[in-house]
């Protein structure tokens, strides 16, 4: 038996054993049985591409672990999409963008969220200041209370993160 096999088989057995109690785990934190049922699935898909020992040691503590990392996921996600969607109901009616192009943004403030996952937080906030807002360097120092020094150190740091993540971006 290849390995591929001998993983999937691995995965089979997880689900099996542990699908019922991965979702009620689940379900008790976004309290909601169809985003439970669909985050249950994406941790045995991510279990699919890892290759852990302690799926077969530990399962419940594998799959807790895959289980809040896709949680943490979810969370920013709806964060993402709500904030967006508050920015959307500031808009007048005449420049709210079309259901196509309102999933494009999505699509690219989640590959946007990707790209900068990691990313020390000032850094960070320090990136969109400049990139989304214009703001020059000094003015970001301003508006975050730090010297310039520090967001010149900040600014570099996330040009590097970005370029070396920039294959992870979807052509």
């Amino acid at each position: 038996m290849g390995y591929d096999a001998v993983v999937t088989d691995t995965i089979h057995r997880l689900y099996c054993d542990h699908n019922r109690w991965l979702n009620g785990w689940l379900r008790r934190r976004v309290d909601n049985g169809a985003d439970a049922a669909d985050l249950a699935q994406d941790v045995f898909v991510r279990a699919l591409t890892t290759r852990e020992a302690d799926a077969l040691r530990e399962p419940r503590a594998f799959l807790t672990t895959l289980a809040r990392r896709t949680l943490f996921t979810f969370w920013r996600r709806r964060d993402l999409e709500a904030a967006y969607l508050d920015a959307l109901a500031t808009l007048a009616d005449r420049s709210v963008p079309s259901a196509e192009d309102q999933a494009q943004i999505q699509q690219a403030l989640e590959a946007i969220d990707r790209q900068l996952a990691g990313l020390a937080p000032r850094a960070r906030q320090a990136f969109l200041l400049h990139r989304l807002d214009g703001l020059s360097h000094p003015d970001i120092a301003r508006t975050l209370g730090v010297s310039l020094a520090t967001i010149e150190r900040d600014m570099k740091t996330a040009w590097l993160h970005c370029w070396a993540r920039r294959d992870s971006l979807p052509s």
